[in-house]
């Protein structure tokens, strides 16, 4: 343990606190999650930092988009614009952000790009501007509860797995570990290749006393 951290337990307990209320609220449904006609995909993961949630969605749409008429929509964090953007030829990261922009110039003849900040708001638009759009990929979405998805993709690194992780500022969790129950599938990404049977076994067992849904897959 270093030193400062019994200086952050207060922190990290207030904020746990709030996040586990707020989940809380929606489990019991004091606040309500909306579920769309229009098939939704999030992916996410419970800490801050990389968990390699844009190439992760990059391999969801070039699994997806040669059957389906795909839309992604992000918050498009570092963008100096606000509100709803469906990304055209005159868009860049400046518009839309740096990762939107990258998708955007990989697939832009394959998919619709979209950013919003407020998602439930941004779904209706892309059906309207795109009324074609058969599913919506929600990046960076698993903590934004006011949209319930379809299939819920949780991502966490092998070199700082959840399950050993606490909540900020004590780790890097924006929630408590139980969150991990809400995915219907958990990835562990950035793993060694090749990686031992008895690691593999030990990591999905760790999963597995926070999600039992038995959907894991540990990728390089």
């Amino acid at each position: 343990m270093r030193w400062f951290e019994p200086l952050l337990f207060p922190f990290s307990f207030i904020y746990d606190t709030v996040t586990r209320f707020r989940n809380h609220l929606f489990d019991i449904g004091h606040k309500k999650s909306i579920n769309f006609e229009i098939p939704t995909i999030v992916v996410g993961n419970l800490s801050l930092g990389g968990t390699g949630k844009t190439p992760f969605t990059e391999f969801l749409i070039r699994m997806l988009a040669d059957d389906f008429k795909v839309a992604t929509l992000s918050r498009g964090y570092g963008r100096k614009s606000s509100g709803f953007v469906l990304a055209d030829e005159g868009s860049d990261a400046n518009q839309i952000g740096d990762e939107p922009f990258q998708i955007y110039e990989k697939f832009k003849n394959k998919i619709s790009v979209a950013v919003g900040e407020d998602r439930v708001m941004a779904i209706p638009q892309i059906i309207a501007e795109r009324s074609d759009t058969e599913v919506i990929l929600l990046d960076d979405a698993f903590q934004h509860r006011y949209v319930k998805g379809d299939l819920n993709i949780m991502l966490t690194t092998f070199q700082k797995p959840f399950f050993e992780d606490n909540v900020v500022p004590l780790g890097t969790l924006r929630e408590a570990r139980k969150g991990a129950s809400r995915a219907e599938i958990i990835i562990v990404t950035k793993c060694p290749n090749p990686i031992d049977t008895g690691t593999k076994e030990s990591y999905i067992n760790e999963i597995k006393r926070y999600n039992k849904k038995q959907r894991y897959f540990l990728l390089d």
